[in-house]
């Protein structure tokens, strides 16, 4: 009883200086991480009997798993051993020339920023996110892509990377680049802010009409994590979304086109990867 008694009198100390916000609470975005993915992935090689050794130097998140899948069924990828990843496996493949690493079903901020610090230390130096999104400005008919450029934060992950701000910012340094080389190879992609939520199934029409007027092409589920996470750790990151649906609000959404764009997403990250990688950050 007095314990009790004791506990709630401390705690009415306490909670009214708890924020009503507390993914905003008690973040030092400088302070370094006491959990951090380079011990985790030491423990599963140990666990796995795995040896030490790079994944490729560009790897792809593929949050629909469709291009993991049609690179599969024409024979093309072979699984990298040296992906320690509890959650994941990671399949190689090689296009133009480049050696790739590809993981599927990628969904999702978290999950998402998860598997790139694993990445970058495993040795990955460039990550590109391949998402599918929802369409918010009718620019064209689906199915096309967007190369992001910035990303609403409506997502909670970015938060802990990040002090708050409305947009995670893509580096123009990248971008900018890679959006001239892909143009110039005559590949149609728009440049532009897209919206990250963690609730898929809470894009109400109020939401959808704000972002609209704030000019944001399309929703999805990851960049704003991703960009926040590049920029906190000084990595390369590039993030695009195929728009691909309206949110199923008419018959025969979500459709990519034959084999699921997977010609078309090839060639994007092929030139995406050759120019990226040739920039410093």
């Amino acid at each position: 009883m007095n314990q009790s008694a004791t506990i709630d009198q401390v705690w009415s100390l306490i909670e009214p200086m708890q924020s009503s916000t507390p993914i905003l609470d008690s973040k030092d975005h400088h302070a370094p991480s006491v959990f951090l993915a380079e011990n985790m992935l030491r423990e599963a090689r140990r666990q796995k009997n795995l040896a030490v050794s790079p994944v490729p130097n560009i790897c792809i998140l593929d949050p629909d798993g469709d291009l993991v899948s049609q690179l599969q069924e024409a024979g093309r990828t072979a699984i990298c051993e040296s992906w320690a990843c509890y959650h994941t496996k990671m399949y190689e493949f090689q296009e133009a020339g480049i050696r790739f690493g590809i993981i599927g079903c990628a969904v999702g901020a978290a999950f998402s920023v998860l598997l790139a610090e694993q990445a970058f230390a495993s040795g990955c130096e460039l990550l590109i996110s391949l998402s599918s999104a929802g369409q918010i400005i009718a620019s064209e008919r689906v199915p096309y892509f967007i190369l992001i450029e910035r990303a609403l934060r409506d997502e909670g992950t970015s938060y802990h990377y990040l002090a708050p701000s409305r947009y995670a910012q893509a580096d123009a340094t990248l971008t900018q680049p890679v959006l001239a080389a892909l143009l110039a190879a005559g590949q149609h992609v728009h440049p532009g802010a897209t919206w990250t939520t963690d609730a898929p199934f809470r894009e109400t029409e109020a939401a959808i009409a704000a972002a609209r007027r704030e000019g944001i092409l399309a929703v999805e589920m990851e960049a704003a994590a991703l960009y926040a996470f590049a920029k906190a750790r000084g990595k390369k990151v590039l993030c695009f979304a195929q728009v691909t649906n309206q949110m199923g609000q008419i018959e025969g959404d979500f459709e990519k086109g034959e084999a699921n764009s997977a010609d078309s997403a090839l060639t994007l990250i092929a030139i995406a990867g050759r120019v990226a990688m040739e920039i410093r950050i």
